[in-house]
């Protein structure tokens, strides 16, 4: 069986859909996600056992789901985020943007993908956003330091290209 580039698509909540049908199997997406790949262009694919499948993506394939402030034994804090893979990551706030309807975005695994924040998870971090001088500008603060929100560009080809 051959699958089409549109069999399967995520929206951009981060759920997953084969044909129509919610893809709910974590055993499955696991699968997906460890073999999970972009092309140069930004489109999204599943390379597994030498195939090839293309995906609909409507945003991002990776959405921030909870956001937590951990301290290690020293005192040292970091925020952590748990992603749509049920992996958790430090978050590289040096890569947070804010987008169209203000939906905020980082990247993650290593900076291969862009991410996106679900509401949950915004007000989550919103806990560490500061006014950053102008009006319109801010910051997320942790461990005494100051990380700025860029303002992404509004390229919404293939999710996520608009994400630095």
């Amino acid at each position: 069986m051959t699958m089409n580039e549109n069999d399967i698509r995520i929206d951009k909540d981060g759920i997953w859909y084969y044909r129509g049908a919610h893809m709910f199997r974590k055993d499955i997406l696991c699968i997906f996600f460890e073999h999970l790949k972009r092309d140069d262009s930004g489109r999204y694919f599943i390379e597994l056992n030498g195939e090839i499948c293309g995906l609909e993506v409507e945003d991002t394939a990776f959405v921030v789901t909870a956001v937590c402030k951990i301290q290690d034994a020293c005192g040292s804090e970091t925020l952590e985020i748990l992603l749509s893979d049920d992996r958790k990551e430090a978050l590289d706030a040096g890569t947070l943007a804010v987008g169209k309807d203000n939906v905020l975005y980082c990247r993650v695994k290593n900076n291969r993908f862009p991410a996106r924040f679900t509401r949950k998870s915004y007000y989550q971090l919103a806990e560490f956003i500061e006014p950053d001088g102008d009006e319109n500008e801010f910051c997320v603060v942790f461990d005494g330091r100051k990380y700025p929100i860029a303002l992404a560009s509004h390229n919404h080809d293939n999710g996520g290209n608009h994400v630095r």
